[in-house]
């Protein structure tokens, strides 16, 4: 036995608030106190304008609510972000078109005869075109996002980290922890997981099953089918999916280079991987975009997953 067997495994604590801004004044971060200085500059500006003309204390019944929206805004937080930025971000949407189509220019608005609403005189608002920040996809599976430079997808497998000892655990969070200081650009890493059918894999063996040499074989093709359906029946399988994705903006040499590096640094923490090429990459952004998709069935591509 390897005298790491008896290593405790490698732990490290994580912060919650890693990405917390840095407080610059009273403990609030630049934003809040840009927000509260604006809203208080303003105050002062709406007061020097009518101190001749409204009473202090009139003023300031209307000021009160004003400051205390700001100061709502500047400290309060919903699902887990700033209230200005949540607000902003709900303007947002509440003013982005709800139907989008590929286009290539604006929709041609439909002809002034075409009813598209049951009421006289109401039409339907046309579609927006859509707009997606890949511009495509090269033969050697790099993403294009134009301004944003390129992005290499990577298809990687998991590891069994638990049945590893503590020594071997500690060997590959010390490899992973390499790979990602090593790391000089942005790195996402997705894990996706969709059931899987196996009634096609049953099917399959029952249909084989007469035809095979031997009736001891028949019997076990069958008794193989009932265990599959059973398999299927008392536990939910998932098709585990983990991608990779890299970025760049140094040129596409840079994003390939750096794809190959991930594909080596998780090799030493042996976690199998490859470089998705162009069809690759094609098959998994359109699985990533179809979350309703239908369970995946054996004879489906897996494309680097693996089942469990």
């Amino acid at each position: 036995m390897s005298r790491h067997s008896d290593e405790a495994p490698m732990r490290a604590r994580v912060p919650a608030d890693i990405e917390r801004p840095d407080r610059i004044a009273f403990g609030m971060s630049g934003r809040q106190v840009v927000v509260l200085a604006v809203t208080g500059l303003l105050l002062y500006a709406v007061w020097t304008a009518v101190a001749t003309v409204v009473h202090p204390v009139v003023f300031l019944a209307g000021a009160i609510p004003v400051a205390a929206g700001a100061f709502l805004l500047a400290v309060g937080r919903r699902d887990g972000i700033s209230l200005d930025t949540w607000v902003l971000a709900a303007l947002r949407h509440r003013r982005s078109p709800r139907q989008l189509v590929p286009a290539d220019g604006p929709v041609i608005p439909a002809p002034a005869w075409v009813a598209t609403t049951a009421g006289p005189g109401d039409r339907l608002p046309l579609p927006a075109p859509l707009r997606l920040p890949a511009k495509g996809i090269t033969g050697d599976g790099l993403i294009d996002l134009g301004s944003d430079g390129t992005t290499g997808l990577v298809a990687a497998s998991t590891v069994a980290f638990g049945l590893r000892t503590p020594g071997e655990q500690n060997g590959l969070v010390a490899g992973f922890a390499r790979w990602l200081h090593s790391l000089d650009g942005p790195v996402q890493i997705v894990v996706r997981a969709q059931r899987v059918d196996l009634s096609y894999l049953a099917d399959r063996f029952l249909t084989a099953a007469p035809g095979l040499p031997h009736s001891a074989l028949e019997d076990a093709a069958h008794a193989h089918a009932a265990f599959l359906d059973d398999l299927a029946a008392r536990r939910e399988l998932l098709h585990r999916q983990v991608t990779v994705a890299v970025r760049s903006r140094r040129g596409a040499h840079h994003t390939t280079h750096q794809a190959a590096e991930a594909v080596r640094a998780l090799a030493g923490c042996e976690v199998p991987a490859r470089v998705l090429d162009g069809p690759g990459a094609a098959v998994r952004l359109a699985a990533s975009l179809d979350p309703t998709a239908p369970p995946l069935t054996p004879h489906t591509p897996s494309d680097g997953g693996e089942q469990q």
